[in-house]
């Protein structure tokens, strides 16, 4: 009886260690970064400046300009200026998870589309 409190106790003592993610957001609303997903089975990588008010997105030699919208520290909705197409005209909801020193993972999704993203952000100095 006296084995399993004491292993319990170290149990319940280790599971105390785990602090929350990191989520330092304020560290990333401006900057310049680098983004890359797997489009069609291929990597491909995007980079973008982003002020408090607008995000401009460099991807396969086009530029595209966003506005931003923060919702909190941590969450705000990118809207293309001059879209393309229907699908570019979907506003983006975007969520910092967790932040490092230099990179913050994020969920994103197509506002009214249930199918949500993950990626990973790299702030370039």
């Amino acid at each position: 009886m006296m084995k399993q409190l004491i292993l319990g106790a170290l149990l319940i003592s280790f599971g105390a260690c785990n602090e929350p993610p990191q989520r330092n957001c304020s560290n990333f609303k401006t900057g310049n970064f680098s983004f890359t997903s797997t489009i069609n089975g291929q990597e491909q990588t995007s980079t973008f400046s982003r002020t408090l008010e607008m995000e401009v997105d460099h991807f396969e030699g086009k530029q595209d300009t966003s506005s931003v919208r923060w919702i909190n520290d941590c969450e705000y909705v990118l809207k293309n200026i001059n879209p393309k197409s229907k699908a570019e005209e979907k506003s983006i909801h975007i969520k910092i998870l967790t932040t490092s020193d230099s990179s913050y993972t994020f969920e994103y999704n197509a506002i009214g589309d249930k199918r949500k993203f993950k990626g990973t952000a790299y702030k370039i100095h």
